[in-house]
């Protein structure tokens, strides 16, 4: 694939660490093609996104479609096809954050998440990454030198009130990034798992508890800040080049050291729910 017609494929880009790891790869010379999901109002924002971007001298093509819908992804992924060819897409970024925080056991039986609700959290969290990945590998669009990136957190493997079906969406979805960098390595294409501090996101603020867990995040990452949407798309840039191509199957913290921390405290409630979540 020639260098100048590298493009990025970012599921999640009108917000958080989509919209910022867009801007960054279209700053480093990428095409960008964004896959979001917004009512009127968030449009505006936008078609904001894309001014930048087409600024910085690149392509910009947003589709605000259903990314687990199937018929909506290979529409996407014809598209794009036909407008770049093969190997076009360099890097694939899944950073989708649409689940249903309930718990997953209660004495009320209408307050617990249902398997209709726990089926959509995993799809378009998790499993939605790895059908993106066959229709791009199908069609020829991501060859030698692909680079897959999907978005975890620290509720991969830690627990918090209601965050049950998200944290089970974010350890399967680190499984797929181990299974895909398995069976994509003779292809020349690894994929890892980004597994992001506590990051002041539209999604974090969703999760029950999040400001107690912003000012935890704060107290105990060592450079007193929290991680932010351009800390990660800084790093992402740094690792979709070349001599990365040996680095597969991994979970990457990009978290300032909150995480090693994190996993020093004691484990009362305060403290699991200050480390989850992650901007997921």
């Amino acid at each position: 694939m020639a260098e100048g017609n590298k493009s990025a494929l970012i599921l999640g880009a009108s917000s958080g660490f989509g919209e910022a790891s867009a801007l960054a790869l279209a700053e480093a010379g990428f095409d960008i093609y964004g896959v979001h999901l917004d009512r009127r109002a968030g449009l505006e924002h936008v078609k904001e996104i894309v001014a930048e971007i087409e600024a910085l001298g690149r392509r910009a093509l947003f589709f605000n479609v259903n990314a687990a819908d199937a018929e909506k992804r290979a529409d996407v992924l014809d598209q794009i096809a036909e407008e770049k060819g093969a190997g076009a897409v360099r890097v694939l970024l899944h950073s989708l954050a649409f689940g249903t925080l309930r718990p997953l056991v209660d004495r009320n039986p209408k307050s617990v998440i249902t398997p209709k609700q726990m089926d959509m959290t995993l799809d378009v969290m998790s499993h939605s990454l790895v059908y993106w990945t066959q229709g791009l590998v199908s069609r020829g669009l991501m060859g030698d030198g692909g680079r897959i990136y999907a978005m975890t957190s620290s509720g991969g493997d830690r627990v918090s009130p209601f965050y049950g079906p998200v944290s089970a969406a974010k350890a399967s979805l680190e499984s797929h990034c181990r299974q895909l960098a398995l069976e994509l390595a003779p292809l020349g294409i690894t994929a890892n798992a980004i597994r992001a501090g506590v990051t002041d996101t539209p999604a974090l603020r969703k999760i029950p508890g999040h400001d107690r867990m912003i000012e935890i995040a704060r107290e105990i990452n060592p450079h007193g800040r929290l991680t932010t949407p351009e800390d990660i798309a800084r790093c992402l840039v740094a690792l979709s080049r070349p001599e990365t191509a040996w680095m597969t199957g991994n979970v990457l913290r990009v978290d300032g050291g909150e995480d090693v921390v994190g996993a020093g405290l004691s484990s009362s409630s305060d403290t699991v729910a200050g480390v989850s979540g992650g901007g997921s």
